[in-house]
């Protein structure tokens, strides 16, 4: 069997990439002989040359006895298959696609370790005819996906995935696109990485990212014991080039979820356990076997873990357990929980002055988001207030400032508002003798002020 695709933690093309709608056939191949060629596959490729002769031997008996006879469409045979073995490693998965729609980005090549090279292009078939390539790497941006300055001076980077490149090539796009999203952060002073919805990637760029916050050549990075045919290797995920300016003393925060998988958990496996971050959220997927997609033939290919990882500092894995979060909370709580940790750490540091009131600040807007809301009376504060326009729309207050656009508010308490998304920016609003608003007042945590009245 020949390798499909370069060998990289997780295979980042979705299946339903793969298993593409339609009712043809395999032409000749029997459910049989399907089997027998994925349990080949696993046996000839499998990192453990032991449980692949048992994963294999497995297969072969289970298709004696008749058990996926009754899968005569290619698609239902994959996924009976991938339910049936994905239990022995989390990697494990059978893909088909039609021999007559596979374009020659899915035509079988030699494959590698992981790290030279672009990312695969996949070619859709549409119909009889195929479509052309996409290149989803670059319009996934390189799975940075968001990069933002949260309330409070927060860094926050969404990474959907880990693209691959070559170390030694400065300007390989995904290694760009990583390096720009560190140097928009530079400035913050704790920084969030979103992992939730990451399912791996290249090691290549974990071990990158990990020097972006690690001492220069410190022993820290997992070393991979590779099968390739009958003979074993090992490689370290320590980069080639390393990140010019770590920022060692930045407070870090990582979200997960089981979605949060190989790659991704390599990250995270080996940033908690030198004690560098914070990990927030539900205990990620356990797969720690980066592999390849191998070609079993009759369109059908199975991604085979081909290598196993062992942390210096642990002198084992993740693979089955997962790595259990510091802050365990439900997924959706994971970024507002960082916030609310971030925070409270950072004041914790002694602040002062208005970069105190600021980070304070954000840390009421936060708390007041999970918080019951005080009872209201919008038309209490609706109105014109000299060049300021209070609004009241589906349920919730707007201030506009003259023709500038509408900017939300939330109460922190009665007539005490933070404009929401920017909570440097409160207002209060201020009453007479007779309990009517008459006017209103800006704030800012530098102390300055401005009022409008009614």
């Amino acid at each position: 069997m020949r390798i499909a695709q370069r060998l990289i933690h997780c295979l980042l093309v979705p299946l339903s990439l793969l298993c593409l709608s339609g009712t043809a056939h395999a032409a000749a191949a029997t459910p049989r002989d399907t089997v027998a060629d994925v349990a080949r596959s696993i046996q000839d490729h499998y990192y453990d040359v032991e449980r692949a002769a048992q994963i294999g031997d497995s297969l072969r008996r289970a298709a004696a006895q008749g058990e996926f006879d009754r899968y005569t469409d290619p698609r239902d045979l994959a996924t009976a298959l991938t339910e049936r073995i994905k239990s022995h490693d989390g990697h494990f998965r059978v893909n088909w696609l039609a021999p007559e729609q596979r374009g020659p980005a899915q035509a079988a090549r030699p494959g590698s370790r992981p790290g030279p090279g672009p990312a695969p292009r996949v070619r859709i078939g549409a119909g009889p005819n195929l479509a052309e390539p996409v290149d989803y790497a670059r319009r996934r941006n390189y799975g940075v996906h968001r990069v933002e300055i949260l309330p409070g001076n927060l860094g926050y980077l969404d990474l959907k995935e880990f693209a691959d490149f070559r170390f030694g090539e400065p300007r390989a796009p995904a290694r760009v696109a990583l390096e720009a999203a560190l140097q928009l952060l530079a400035s913050t002073d704790a920084l969030i990485i979103d992992l939730r919805d990451n399912g791996g990637g290249s090691p290549a760029s974990v071990g990158y990212l990990v020097s972006a916050f690690t001492p220069k050549g410190a022993d820290i990075y997992s070393r991979f014991r590779w099968r390739d045919g009958d003979r074993i290797e090992s490689t370290s995920e320590a980069p080639s080039d390393w990140y010019p300016t770590p920022r060692l003393d930045v407070p870090l925060y990582l979200l997960t979820s089981p979605r949060t998988a190989s790659a991704a958990e390599a990250l995270v496996y080996t940033l908690r356990n030198v004690g560098r971050a914070t990990v927030i959220g539900e205990t990620s997927a356990g797969a720690a076997n980066p592999g390849a997609e191998i070609d079993a033939g009759n369109g059908f290919s199975v991604f085979v873990a081909t290598g196993s990882p062992t942390s210096p500092i642990t002198h084992r894995n993740w693979e089955g357990s997962g790595i259990a979060p510091d802050v365990a909370v439900p997924q959706r709580e994971a970024l507002r929980t960082a916030q609310t940790l971030a925070l409270e750490s950072l004041l914790k540091q002694g602040l002062r002055g208005g970069d105190a009131a600021d980070t304070r600040w954000a840390l009421d807007a936060v708390r007041a988001e999970s918080a019951s809301a005080p009872a209201l009376v919008h038309a209490d504060y609706t109105g014109q207030y000299d060049r300021m326009r209070v609004e009241a729309e589906a349920g919730r207050l707007y201030l506009r400032n003259g023709k500038r656009p509408q900017q939300p508010l939330a109460a922190l308490e009665r007539d005490l508002f933070y404009v929401v998304g920017d909570p440097s920016l409160r207002v209060r609003f201020e009453r007479d003798r007779d309990g009517r608003v008459a006017a209103l007042e800006t704030l800012r945590p530098d102390g300055s002020s401005n009022r409008y009245r009614r």
